[in-house]
């Protein structure tokens, strides 16, 4: 039996938690949510990165579903943004019951496993997407949404990005405010997306389990979307998962490079490094054309599971690829079907198959259990805060 035999085997019993896949934010982009349009159940290679077939062929048993939506979408614009995106999950949910299965707590997690269905969660990407209002996140919470990732690239009133400038130096007091309130309703405070220094507030401030949901280790590849060292070394002490992604300029030194000189060429040339417009994307075809971007590769993402294995422990360590959230992808690791290269990649480097259902299952269920037993303590203490960021911020 090969490696890669192996891996489908064990993923058969322990398939892939998923962390982050952005697949109802690619619906709302390229098919304006018909899903006729875009249609999971039938080959959708060359468009998405995720159908119903390559999932079952990458051996995934439960997906987090991202219902992001853009920093630029503020206010009472993000909420109702965020609301078309749970929209679309339980539309995906509605139209194919024999694969998927709405997910809310771990034991929904392990009964989708026995009944061959792929357990579907959410995770709101972003903390614009309540607002700055406490009810708002128990609202997210009532319709199905199990973490929420407290920043994307910007800063928020009450909490810092790992992509913007410093504002308030980590978390506000609101912004502990928020942590505390997730942890009482059952809502995993996932750090992806945040500073180091948010990073650190909520781990002082959280009594539940946190997870990165689609965040790699910076040790290995020094880009701020990463956790650093002394982060993950305080996980054990949390019961946290950090879940390693697969984009390229994340996870490979030479493409975060390439990345911040083609990023520089944009500018050097009068545009925003994030400009699509056809005479931006001239540009910047003309330098990829000079400079070859750098390709990832399943061994990349390996060596960073590695590292977090080795600093935070194998309980604290799982799996968040970002499909559909990323223009590029690790060669071997193109679309969901590739789970079983990378369970091949770590089975070669002698994980252990204990080592790895823990990677692909357990940590993830055992994580959204715990903060579900936080939750049930926590609501005998107090009941749901109704405290505001004015009140807390000033």
């Amino acid at each position: 039996m090969t490696s890669l035999d192996e891996a489908r085997a064990l993923l058969a019993d322990f398939p892939v938690v998923d962390g982050h896949n952005d697949l109802p934010w690619a619906l709302r982009e390229k098919a304006g949510y018909d899903l006729d349009r875009l249609d999971i159940a039938t080959d959708q290679t060359g468009h998405l990165h995720t159908d119903i077939a390559r999932l079952r062929a990458g051996g995934v048993g439960a997906q987090f579903w991202s219902v992001y939506v853009r920093t630029d979408l503020a206010g009472d614009a993000a909420v109702s943004a965020t609301l078309e995106q749970i929209d679309c999950v339980q539309q995906l949910l509605a139209r194919h019951p024999a694969d998927l299965a709405r997910a809310l707590t771990a034991a929904d997690m392990e009964k989708a496993r026995s009944e061959g269905r792929i357990a579907s969660l959410m995770g709101a990407e972003g903390g614009h997407s309540i607002n700055n209002s406490l009810a708002t996140l128990r609202a997210l919470h009532t319709l199905g949404v199990r973490y929420m990732t407290l920043t994307h690239n910007d800063n928020i009133a009450w909490a810092d990005s790992a992509t913007d400038e410093p504002g308030v130096g980590g978390l506000s007091p609101f912004g502990h405010e928020v942590v505390r309130e997730m942890n009482r309703v059952g809502m995993l405070v996932d750090l992806s997306h945040v500073a180091a220094t948010t990073m650190r507030a909520a781990l002082d401030t959280s009594v539940a389990p946190v997870i990165f949901s689609h965040s790699s280790s910076r040790a290995v590849c020094d880009h701020p979307r990463n956790v650093p060292d002394d982060v993950l070394e305080r996980l054990p002490a949390n019961g946290g998962v950090a879940m390693v992604t697969f984009v390229p300029k994340f996870v490979l030194q030479a493409a975060v490079d390439w990345t911040a000189a083609a990023d520089e060429n944009m500018r050097a040339h009068g545009f925003h490094h994030l400009d699509t417009t056809p005479e931006a994307m001239k540009v910047h075809a003309a330098f990829e054309e000079s400079t070859p971007r750098p390709v990832a590769t399943v061994t990349t993402v390996a060596d960073h599971l590695d590292h977090m294995r080795e600093v935070a422990g194998v309980d604290h360590i799982g799996i968040g690829g970002d499909y559909d959230g990323t223009a590029f992808t690790p060669d071997g690791l193109d679309d969901v079907s590739g789970y079983p290269n990378l369970i091949a990649e770590l089975l070669d480097r002698g994980w252990s198959k204990a080592d790895l259902a823990k990677l692909t299952w357990q940590n993830a269920v055992r994580v959204l259990g715990a903060a579900e037993d936080v939750a049930r303590d926590e609501q005998t203490r107090r009941g749901p805060s109704v405290a505001t960021l004015e009140q807390l911020d000033g």
